[in-house]
């Protein structure tokens, strides 16, 4: 059996993966990238990119058939050639995967292992990894970057080669006539709307009331009477049988309102998350702890495994789903990894996380679920009657901003609403600045824009801080000095 050894060994080729490979490099290190599955990163592949070029193009026929009541005819005869949509779909996503293979491709041959890699065994000064049971590698220090995958509870094996996931979705000749998806995260709310808007009836079938990773309920309950106007939406699904009868996906389960439905479909979308893909890897040799779910403890802010040279990055830490925060934690978990036993803590970026229906949701710092506690105080807008949204035939959705009752810093804020993308930008950016309510009133609100909606929500946070305080609110001028 061949054997090498190395600084470090990073596990896994996506977008954490690539990172440390990089910041263990520059740090210095002898650092190789091990991968046994197809280059690319999930998100080039089977998950950002794909799903926006679904999504342009069921966004713009669907604006362009809401024109009609604005006095635009011939609208409603706009085709939709569902096999030419997914080759252009396929194209395009291949583009943004060439990119990465490209860069993989420019990587010394040396630095690049290709197979299966485990645990053998580990000790204080290194760890043993064996790769395919082809060779031994004897390393200083492992990056474990294996990334997630699609989680597919066995129920739903009942429906076999009629069963996708967000995997092989793209992967479609043409689109089905009838679509049931079961959950209600944001790959499986994005999908289902972008291939309603394309004219596949969709049913949507999601679990506990769960809708998009919403914690606060006057914004989740904003976006389900949203999504539920254009296609079938239960968050909170009864099903009752679930069967392949000659051959055709069968649901039978209690509708929303309340009487038993059965429904057929050409295929079913099971997209009820991912999960950290880690089991191949033996990590209980690995001397680090895990928890009841196999997932090692680590500290966030070094991406350590305890006090071992093992450290995690990207979806497989099971914290942070997010292309962003992959490529921090992997330059985190990279440089670490190369500088151990010197380990370097770094202040992490507030949480941000955007799903790209419509109406758009943003979600910036810790969820706040109750906002009455006397540390918190929330404020609130509709933007069914904001001005702008009303112009651009988007009145849908709400916001809401939580910030700190003693000073007023501003915290986070989940919201749904249109470009919330652009909103939770501002948002976060806010919230890492620690800018507090009267700071962020002071600074230029454009008009009419959307961003006055914004003001509104803030407007309504500061008038709860000073009655809480028991004091009438200062002018603006003179309170932007809090």
């Amino acid at each position: 059996m061949k054997t090498q050894q190395v600084d470090v060994a990073v596990i896994g080729a996506g977008t954490a993966g690539i990172a440390a490979w990089h910041a263990a490099t520059q740090a210095g290190a002898h650092a190789v990238l091990i991968e046994a599955g197809a280059f690319g990163t999930t998100c080039a592949r089977v998950g950002c990119m794909p799903s926006k070029l679904l999504l342009a193009v069921a966004n713009g026929v669907h604006d362009a058939r809401q024109l009609k009541p604005r006095g635009v005819g011939g609208i409603a005869a706009l085709q939709v050639d569902g096999r030419l949509l997914m080759q252009f779909v396929r194209r395009e996503r291949d583009h943004f995967v060439a990119s990465v293979l490209k860069e993989v491709a420019s990587f010394p041959p040396e630095c690049v292992v290709r197979g299966r890699a485990r645990f053998e065994t580990s000790g204080a000064e290194s760890h043993w990894l064996i790769i395919d049971d082809a060779w031994r590698l004897n390393t200083r220090s492992v990056v474990i970057a294996t990334g997630a995958v699609s989680n597919v509870p066995s129920e739903f094996k009942v429906f076999g080669e009629r069963l996708l996931t967000s995997d092989d979705i793209f992967e479609l000749e043409t689109l089905p006539e009838r679509l049931a998806v079961f959950g209600a995260g944001p790959l499986a709310l994005e999908l289902a709307q972008g291939l309603s808007r394309l004219g596949v009836k969709v049913c949507v079938f999601g679990r506990g009331g769960k809708v998009a990773g919403i914690a606060d309920k006057s914004v989740r309950d904003a976006l389900t009477k949203s999504l539920a106007s254009e296609f079938y939406f239960d968050p909170d699904a009864t099903i009752h049988e679930m069967s392949l009868e000659q051959g055709v996906p069968t649901i039978a389960f209690r509708a929303i309102d309340g009487l038993p439905r059965r429904e057929q479909f050409d295929a079913v979308l099971v997209a009820t998350g991912r999960q950290p893909a880690l089991k191949p890897l033996m990590l209980e040799r690995a001397g680090i702890a895990l928890d009841e779910h196999g997932t090692p403890h680590f500290d966030p802010a070094s991406m350590q495994c305890g006090t071992n040279s093992v450290f995690i990055a990207g979806d497989c830490d099971g914290t942070r789903p997010w292309l962003q925060d992959a490529t921090d934690e992997g330059q985190l978990a990279g440089n670490n990894a190369a500088r151990f036993p010197d380990v370097k803590h770094a202040e992490r970026k507030v949480p941000f996380s955007v799903v790209f229906c419509q109406p758009q949701v943003a979600m910036v710092g810790t969820p706040i679920e109750n906002a009455d506690e006397k540390s918190v105080v929330a404020g609130f807008v509709s933007f069914e009657d904001q001005g702008r949204s009303r112009i651009e035939g988007q009145a849908h959705g709400a916001l809401r901003v939580y910030a700190e009752a003693s000073t007023g810093r501003v915290l986070g804020a989940q919201l749904c609403g249109p470009q919330a993308e652009h909103l939770g930008h501002l948002l976060a950016w806010a919230v890492q600045l620690r800018l507090c309510v009267d700071e962020v009133l002071a600074l230029p609100f454009y008009h009419p824009v959307i961003e006055e909606g914004l003001r509104t929500a803030l407007r309504d946070a500061r008038s709860k801080l000073y009655t809480r305080r028991g004091e009438t609110a200062p002018h603006l001028a003179e309170a932007a000095g809090c």
